[in-house]
């Protein structure tokens, strides 16, 4: 599909019972229940706390696809995206029906309903599963793991959401996508498996250097086996990391959700069009790698310094509150800023005209006696 017809299906099948940062199982379930029966929706498992953790099984292929999402609970734009996706393959659409035809998807929309419902990275042990793939210490690691191990997949989609200080490259461009193609071994080897991984990735990034040109980043490749995605990769299943980002102004993430959901349908398309062998994995090295050269808010010039500021994530009674937090206060002539105000030489002050510290949380500053609010 082009980019405009990309466009037109996820505005027609965007599920808009889905909004914003704060997605958990109270959200899913009713859609969940509402599939037709060309899905089928299991019980995998149940998390620490004993809430269901949920497979979606849907297509006839030989092609095996395994995905997951919210990993971390807190990270759930690949969720909102999963689901749009599903609304495009739940309609009798005859464009689409070659890939169910050929693949045989399975999805688990929230591995960690806990972190989710806490909105918390880690699992209610407040263990991070993306670091238990060996011990497989938590419950809902061995879930993903028996599925891996029952479904034998050809391929999984790995998919998270990443903070906004990312940049692509060393430059001024936010990474809005990022993706990795897993190292399988401490070499970082171009394996065969990862070849076949870093073609699809090339494929998708294709589609989005035509709306969001540099803008795409790949996220850094460090081997540690105690990551589920280097560790599928170890085991030859090619493996895909998918990192939903930071597009400008767009802190609920609805923006860069349409990227992934872009991502999602240009992949599997893909491979159940192509005879997938690697040969094409080159352009995989011409996306910079990702750096971290950006802060949310960067105050210039403030007597002689600049002055970063970071929003911070909390759940406070059901809603994803943004918090400013002074960063840093120095010279960051190499960093960027989403938003940036130029204090003209003047101090940067905060409540009662107090001077600011790293680590103050503050919703206003003071410059010259104007008051400039900086909470969303």
């Amino acid at each position: 599909m082009q980019p405009e017809t990309l466009k037109s299906v996820f505005k027609i099948h965007k599920e808009t019972s889905l909004f914003g940062r704060y997605i958990h199982h109270d959200s899913i379930v009713p859609l969940l229940e509402k599939l037709d029966k060309k899905f089928v929706v299991d019980v995998v498992g149940k998390s620490v706390k004993s809430c269901p953790i949920f497979s979606i099984t849907f297509g006839q292929g030989a092609k095996k696809i395994l995905m997951w999402s919210q990993m971390h609970g807190n990270e759930s734009t690949t969720t909102k995206a999963v689901f749009d996706m599903l609304n495009v393959f739940s309609d009798d659409n005859h464009d689409i029906q070659h890939i169910l035809s050929a693949c045989t998807i399975k999805i688990i929309p929230i591995l960690n309903p806990d972190g989710a419902k806490a909105y918390t990275r880690v699992n209610a042990n407040e263990v991070d599963l993306n670091r238990d793939a060996q011990d497989l210490s938590q419950p809902e690691s061995n879930v993903l793991r028996s599925v891996f191990d029952a479904f034998k997949p050809h391929y999984c989609f790995n998919l998270h959401g990443q903070r906004t200080i990312f940049s692509a490259g060393r430059t001024n461009n936010s990474a809005t996508v990022s993706f990795l193609a897993p190292a399988q071994d401490e070499d970082r080897s171009v394996t065969a498996t990862r070849k076949i991984a870093m073609e699809i990735i090339s494929k998708m990034n294709d589609n989005l250097q035509k709306q969001i040109k540099n803008q795409v980043g790949i996220y850094d490749d460090g081997f540690n086996l105690n990551c589920v995605g280097d560790t599928f990769q170890s085991l030859s299943v090619p493996t895909v990391l998918f990192e939903a980002g930071h597009y400008a102004n767009d802190y609920m993430r609805e923006q860069t959700r349409e990227y992934i959901f872009q991502s999602l349908m240009v992949s599997i398309g893909y491979i159940a069009n192509t005879v997938i062998d690697g040969k094409l994995y080159k352009p995989y090295f011409d996306i910079p790698k990702n750096d971290k050269l950006f802060f949310d808010i960067i105050i210039r010039n403030a007597n002689g310094l600049d002055v970063a500021i970071q929003y911070h994530e909390e759940l406070v009674d059901g809603i994803v509150k943004f918090i400013p937090k002074i960063e840093k206060i120095s010279n960051l002539e190499n960093y960027f800023g989403h938003k940036e105000v130029n204090a003209n030489g003047f101090s940067v002050l905060g409540e009662n005209k107090r001077s600011i510290q790293e680590g103050n949380e503050i919703d206003f500053v003071v410059i010259n006696n104007e008051k400039i609010l900086i909470n969303l």
